[in-house]
């Protein structure tokens, strides 16, 4: 199975001499995409979506975190394997908390990384063989996992919740549950929780006694912009178009 991988490393001599060597050793990257700062990063996550993830935690304009953060609302979950210069407990506890899979300490070799990184495509590819299969069962019957997904997003949608927080919950993986709901629903995860979303924020629009910004806090949502622009996209009209037709 073909993978796509983005190196981001602002220090130009690691990260081409990482590219090289996994280069060279290695043929199961189809794609490696570089960055050398965060921005660079998250604009190469949201335009080619690569499986895996090398990721400095240290970089211009937009550091680790930020990228993990940039990629986790946008529902991408790439394979990410975390390099820091920092050997303390906080920032490997806060790194595995926003989705990395390891962190690896500098100066490491690059004969380490690419193994770990072997490592963890071997596993994802395992994943994703069984996730198929499953989907494929699934298919054929309706999935209860879909059914106790959607009830615990309908529980908890005014809460911060992601992909990793469900599949948690039900027992499974965060790459099967993802191909169960696409193949269920016809939605991603961040799809079908915006749906939900949406669809409690007309309920209080319908009895319009509440304002827009508190009726998107009430429903998940900090900001009322992104509020109104995922509203619109759900339901084809504004917020204050919705009230109006209410009316």
């Amino acid at each position: 199975m073909p993978l796509r991988l983005l190196i981001a490393e602002d220090e130009d001599p690691i990260r081409k001499g990482v590219v090289k060597y996994i280069q060279l050793h290695t043929d199961r990257f189809t794609r490696i995409y570089e960055a050398e700062n965060g921005q660079e990063a998250v604009e190469l996550l949201l335009k080619y979506h690569p499986d895996m993830l090398l990721l400095d935690m240290q970089m211009p304009l937009k550091n680790g975190m930020d990228v993990m953060e940039e990629a986790r609302k946008a529902g991408l979950h790439p394979i990410t394997v975390v390099l820091s210069g920092y050997d303390e407990f906080k920032y490997a506890q806060q790194a595995i908390k926003f989705g990395a899979k390891e962190y690896l300490l500098k100066p490491v070799r690059a004969a380490d990384i690419l193994a770990l990184l072997n490592c963890l495509a071997d596993e994802y590819i395992g994943l994703e063989e069984k996730a198929k299969n499953m989907a494929e069962e699934a298919g054929k019957q309706k999935n209860p996992l879909v059914k106790a997904a959607k009830e615990y997003m309908e529980e908890h949608y005014a809460e911060d919740i992601f992909l990793a927080d469900v599949a948690e919950r039900l027992g499974i993986s965060q790459g099967y549950l993802s191909t169960i709901l696409k193949s269920s629903l016809g939605l991603g995860f961040v799809e079908c929780l915006h749906q939900i979303r949406i669809d409690h924020a007309c309920c209080y629009l319908e009895q319009n006694y509440l304002k827009n910004y508190e009726i998107a806090y009430k429903v998940g949502y900090q900001d009322e912009k992104y509020f109104s622009k995922i509203f619109k996209k759900v339901k084809g009209v504004s917020p204050k178009e919705y009230r109006k037709k209410g009316q």
